[in-house]
């Protein structure tokens, strides 16, 4: 069926504010590069291995936001507008039972965490005081995922939108007194970046909930009956996602350890390299949570051919935006390399080359990014985490350390064999989405 201007139109006012919250999360980690970068490569480094290494410790609890968007957005379609927030309150109950242990063991445990990450001592203890400082936040996190999923699913994602520019202005601020000691503050350096973020999350949480509290309540919001009952399905959905959030974030770790065996500099490298490609991915992301929250409502009312159009719809307008901008990066790789990697020009100039490849690969890659969010958003965790799995684990880390680790190859083919990767589970999502099975997904 041919994207009519209604349906795009519709696309874009669910997606446009979430891409401009995930434009917003990538400009904060690029601005958290930048500051982070004036401290030197060992900085870049111990920040880049750092975040990923938050991230697979905050997995297993991001999979929340996927329960609560299938649950919200079937409910909405299926025209039961009282119970759209129950799944939510079921999500933010878990959010604290599991993310307050998950904080407390990862603060105690963050530099020696990092000490199996990474060998070199210079890299070693800004890490370690970063990771320390970010794990603090883990019930802050998992709670604003849930409120993502929550306000993506019932059509109000410039919630999700106005809360997160809130809170990437804060970090913003928060980065420039507490890493450099401005204001009266001590300097505290790639520290200071980590704690800019965990306050800032914890401005966001505070937001959603008056939010939640002016906005959700005749869903259901903070109401215990149905809570209880929620909760099985919450984990249904969300355990095969967290599984798949967990490997693909530990995938990454495992990365980032295959580019520290490689030298500091292509850690460094790396870690930029990973923030530009994000700059492609967001987006991606973006029209793929929109994407799921249409698909779900056409499932919830039945419509399963209407729930397959609205994502080839979602597919065609998201190939050619990422595709653009993968095609600016690679042409100006360089410049753009140049604003984050400073005075290190041997770092800058093997970036180049990974970089091109990254970005020309970006419209196929976008693909897969929206087709897995999709897939994910309406439930189809467990076809996902298998996806996962076989292609990250069984396939690219084990090729990635070969080359690298054991064969001596370099930055590019690091970033070579990522390229074929992230290709390769676009074909697989591709396969998925052209059959059946997704759409017997309960949420």
């Amino acid at each position: 069926m041919a994207l009519t201007p209604s349906r795009r139109r519709r696309i874009l006012s669910l997606a446009l504010p979430i891409m401009g919250g995930m434009a917003s999360q990538n400009l904060l980690n690029l601005v958290d590069t930048a500051f982070v970068g004036r401290l030197g490569k060992a900085s870049l480094a111990a920040v880049g291995m750092g975040g990923f290494a938050n991230w697979l410790l905050i997995a297993a609890l991001l999979g929340l936001g996927a329960g609560v968007q299938a649950m919200a957005a079937r409910r909405k379609g299926a025209g039961n507008h009282d119970d759209t927030a129950v799944g939510l309150n079921a999500a933010l109950v878990l959010a604290m039972l599991v993310g307050i242990p998950v904080a407390i063991l990862g603060e105690y445990f963050a530099h020696d965490i990092f000490r199996l990450l990474n060998d070199d001592p210079q890299v070693q203890a800004p890490g370690g005081a970063y990771l320390s400082a970010r794990f603090i936040a883990a019930p802050f996190a998992a709670a604003n995922f849930a409120f993502r999923g929550y306000w993506n699913g019932t059509d109000r994602s410039k919630n999700y939108m106005m809360t997160l520019v809130v809170m990437h202005v804060v970090n913003v601020a928060l980065d420039w007194v507490l890493i450099f000691g401005h204001l009266g503050a001590p300097a505290m350096g790639v520290a200071g970046a980590g704690w800019a973020t965990s306050l800032s999350l914890m401005v966001g949480t505070g937001l959603y909930f008056l939010l939640g509290m002016v906005q959700a309540r005749s869903g259901g919001f903070l109401r215990w009956r149905g809570t209880l009952a929620a909760a099985p399905t919450i984990l249904r959905l969300a355990i095969p996602a967290s599984m798949q959030q967990f490997a693909f974030s530990a995938g990454f770790v495992a990365f980032f350890v295959i580019a520290g065996k490689i030298g500091t500099e292509a850690l460094a490298a790396s870690n930029v390299l990973v923030n530009l490609m994000l700059l492609c991915v967001l987006p991606g992301v973006g029209l793929g949570i929109s994407g799921a929250t249409l698909v779900g409502q056409a499932l919830g009312c039945g419509d399963f051919k209407d729930s397959r159009d609205w994502g080839d719809d979602v597919i065609k307008i998201g190939a050619a935006l990422v595709g653009l901008i993968g095609l600016t990066l690679a042409l100006g790789a360089r410049t753009w390399l140049g604003i984050f990697i400073v005075d290190e020009p041997h770092t800058l100039e093997m970036a180049v080359l990974p970089l091109v490849v990254l970005g020309l690969g970006q419209w196929l890659d976008s693909v897969g990014v929206m087709f897995t969010q999709m897939l994910i958003g309406i439930g189809d965790t467990v076809a996902m985490l298998r996806i996962s799995l076989i292609g990250q684990w069984l396939v690219f880390l084990p090729s990635a350390w070969l080359l690298c680790v054991v064969m001596g190859g370099g930055l590019m083919t690091l970033w070579g064999a990522m390229v074929v990767w992230r290709l390769g589970t676009a074909v697989a999502c591709v396969i998925r989405w052209r059959g059946q099975g997704w759409q017997a997904a309960q949420a």
